[in-house]
């Protein structure tokens, strides 16, 4: 981890600014990172809700919250869904998050990829996003597909019934061991067969594949790449910019040093 300031990376930001105001087509790439400015815990790690240890059933989290616990005990999974949420609960997204809107707004052609599944980017104002892993706030039932949305698991039991059918309902989330949904994974293609020409990955690990494999093509064939993000990742000494900054300071100083602000009056490119 980094105490780094703004202003060491002063010139960094400024080349950052440059690229942004050159680029046509850009691409997020966010993870949990963006989103702990806003306050919600990880599961593992520093400060994580399973710090260095076991769920109190026993479990590793990940094994709680996999789909193969979820089909043969729904109730072990869904304890822990709850308690994650609850932790998250009164949570908004941060000046990261309005910094991607914005420049979307302004910009017109920026798509997000986000592993989070807090649903952040679009209360935030972003349209184009991709919720590769899914969103807690929309629950689907395993019976006859139904989909209810809710801003929160207050007052659900757990885990809920269908108001339907009274079958369980599940978050629509990719849970450990399960596969990401064609639908999200085709749209990521098409992006990416669009040619983005500029690459931001922001707060996450690029542990997946399918978040390193971006950032490593870009590197290939000479689109620039910027990473933020505090601490180090696989991909981190090989980007054009690296930014060992908290995404909520330096998305915002990025986008004011290419020239977009609330009040710019900047136009979307064509």
């Amino acid at each position: 981890m980094t105490n780094a300031t703004i202003a060491d990376y002063a010139a960094q930001i400024a080349a950052a600014g440059r690229l942004l105001s050159a680029a046509k087509r850009i691409l997020f790439i966010t993870g949990a990172g963006l989103s702990a400015d806003s306050g919600l815990p990880t599961y593992r790690g520093v400060g994580g809700l399973y710090e260095g240890a076991l769920t109190d059933i026993g479990l590793p989290i990940e094994q709680a919250l996999s789909g193969e616990v979820f089909r043969s005990r729904p109730d072990i999974t869904w304890r822990y869904l709850a308690q994650i949420e609850s932790s998250c609960r009164g949570a908004r997204p941060n000046a990261g998050h309005y910094a991607i809107a914005r420049l979307e707004a302004l910009h017109g052609k920026v798509t997000t990829l986000t592993q989070n599944v807090d649903g952040f980017h679009l209360e935030a104002g972003s349209r184009d996003v991709i919720e590769m892993h899914g969103t807690l706030r929309r629950l689907r039932c395993v019976d006859c597909g139904r989909v209810r949305q809710v801003e929160n698991y207050a007052g659900l039991s757990i885990p809920p019934e269908c108001p339907h059918c009274g079958g369980l309902l599940r978050p629509d989330v990719v849970l450990f061991g399960e596969s990401l949904p064609d639908q999200a994974v085709h749209r990521f293609e098409t992006v990416l067969a669009a040619g983005p020409d500029l690459i931001f990955t922001v707060g996450t690990g690029s542990a997946f594949p399918y978040i390193a494999g971006p950032v490593l093509w870009a590197l290939e064939t000479g689109v620039p790449t910027i990473e933020i993000n505090p601490g180090s990742t696989p991909v981190s000494e090989r980007v054009d910019i690296r930014l060992r900054l908290r995404a909520a300071e330096a998305l915002p100083a990025i986008l004011d040093a290419a020239g977009y602000s609330l009040d710019s009056g900047r136009d979307a490119r064509a």
